[in-house]
């Protein structure tokens, strides 16, 4: 079995793992995404964020550089075993010779101090998929759940109702503009119903919603209503399913089980098809109890589709080859 993960927040985790040590392990670690995991679970691509909390830092830049320093670590330390991607050749190269594919994303687009040469600059370093917005407003768009209302992220969650007037501003129309240019993946993740209408509306190729599962079957302002699912599919992009139970479920136990998941998967392929669905599961920045636990465990998500009725061929779409043909025409 195959698979690619659209998101995940390990490079963070890492991060606080090594303050007050002198070396990550970046191929055994108590994380659910690590190099031996993601191995056993036959992960094709792992998607690493870069995700910074604008309103936790002077200068929010200097701890994107510092992931970026770890990530750049991971891939020096073990070129033997995994490889980024520039280009889409590359995921096919890296299969070839036996390595993991690393594509490096932002999570929270606006640390580019309002100005595109730091797109540029961060397309430059490799970064070839961008979150818009995480959840606070910024100077490309609105998110469906913004943390400057809330003093907690779950009352967040639970209170916001979606964002269905605020969406992308001159400046981020732009800036979606140049990530096209450049060969970089519009994600929509946490931006607002409006803004995500405006990115149906601006863009020109498939965009993602890296990390978000079906309002209808989980009614968080995360999730995407069945419109925006519609519409996704016909712009030929993909949604990844995400692994918190807040998004899965309403039952309030922090269980993220996977029948919870195929609930989605059902869903989205009734509403939309199933060429629209593919795996995000946000792991290492939940804190749910998740029946998959990490990236090893994979499979068992593949085995419970199988026995659900789900034909090999639909498996290996929503793995792995849905998100591969986005990434196809996306990347340069």
């Amino acid at each position: 079995m195959k698979y690619i993960d659209m998101h995940c927040d390990t490079i963070l985790g890492w991060l606080e793992q090594e303050e007050g040590r002198e070396e990550v392990d970046f191929a055994q670690s108590d994380l659910s995404v690590d190099l031996d995991k993601l191995k056993r679970g036959g992960c094709l691509v792992q998607n690493f964020a870069l995700f910074t909390d604008r309103k936790k830092y002077a200068v929010p830049e200097k701890q994107t550089m510092k992931l970026y320093d770890l990530y750049c670590r991971m891939i020096e330390q073990n070129e033997d075993r995994i490889a980024p991607v520039l280009r889409f050749s590359d995921i096919e190269k890296n299969e070839k010779e036996g390595k993991l594919s690393a594509l490096l994303t932002l999570e929270e687009g606006d640390v580019v101090f309002n100005d595109l040469a730091m797109l540029r600059n961060y397309y430059r370093m490799g970064v070839r998929m961008i979150a818009l917005t995480w959840n606070y407003p910024n100077a490309i768009g609105h998110p469906n759940v913004s943390m400057s209302d809330f003093s907690h992220y779950k009352a967040a969650d639970v209170l916001q109702k979606p964002n269905e007037k605020d969406g992308l501003s001159e400046f981020g129309k732009q800036y979606i503009a140049l990530m096209e240019e450049l060969g970089m993946i519009v994600d929509v993740s946490h931006l607002s119903d409006a803004g995500f209408w405006d990115v149906v509306r601006y863009s020109t190729k498939p965009f993602v919603a890296s990390h978000s599962n079906a309002r209808a079957v989980c009614c968080a302002a995360r999730n995407l209503s069945d419109d925006m699912i519609r519409a996704l599919a016909r712009k030929g992009g993909v949604m990844g399913l995400n692994f918190c139970a807040d998004f899965l479920n309403e039952r309030g136990d922090e269980r993220s089980m996977i029948e919870d998941m195929i609930a989605h998967i059902d869903h989205i392929r009734d509403i939309a098809g199933i060429d629209v669905i593919g795996i995000g599961t946000d792991f290492d920045g939940i804190l749910s109890d998740v029946e998959v636990r990490d990236a090893s465990m994979m499979p068992a998500l593949a085995r419970a589709l199988q026995e659900h009725g789900y034909t090999e061929e639909e498996i290996d779409s929503i793995m792995y080859k849905n998100v591969l043909r986005v990434y196809k025409k996306g990347l340069k």
